[in-house]
């Protein structure tokens, strides 16, 4: 799975500043066999959960196809000021700056076993704060799943006590 998921990510070097080397998934994308395939192993990393969450705006593009291969629900996490019924939110730090998370206050009942599903682990930001924020929804959060996990940033390491999963590990 590795190999066929590697040989369908271009490097884009310089983007989306000098310095950073890109990790493009769209081919990936545009490949329905391989496509096929990581969504049957993120569907398939945690059995029996209720809700599949996904980051804006890649994460939605693995979860939701996980979540109906895997039969369960689908709840999209924003950017603040996305979502149009009552929310709660979470903010944390970026490297330049912060950012501010939603989810509708009502997307889980008590004890719902969510799986959140995101296309990259980088610097854990993100990732921990959907954490945090599912958990003061009330979601049973089982672990997190990614396509490709960027080990050199150390992401993981924000996210203790988190069954973490990566497709690949770069």
């Amino acid at each position: 799975m590795s190999e066929l998921i590697l040989s369908r990510i271009r490097d884009v070097h310089d983007y989306p500043k000098p310095g950073v080397l890109f990790k493009d998934i769209t081919p990936l994308l545009a490949d329905p066999v391989a496509f096929s395939a990581v969504i049957d192993e993120l569907a398939g990393m945690f059995p029996g959960v209720d809700k599949i969450v996904g980051i804006e705006a890649r994460g939605f593009i693995l979860a939701a196809p996980a979540a109906l291969r895997a039969g369960a629900g689908f709840v999209p996490v924003r950017k603040k000021g996305k979502l149009p019924a009552e929310t709660l939110e979470e903010s944390y730090d970026l490297e330049y700056g912060s950012a501010t998370i939603e989810v509708h206050r009502d997307a889980f009942a008590p004890g719902d076993r969510v799986l959140i599903v995101d296309d990259v682990l980088a610097t854990g930001g993100t990732a921990e704060a959907t954490v945090e924020l599912l958990r003061r929804a009330g979601a049973d959060v089982v672990g997190v799943a990614v396509l490709m996990e960027l080990a050199f940033l150390k992401g993981r390491e924000r996210l203790a006590g988190v069954d973490v999963r990566a497709l690949v590990i770069v």
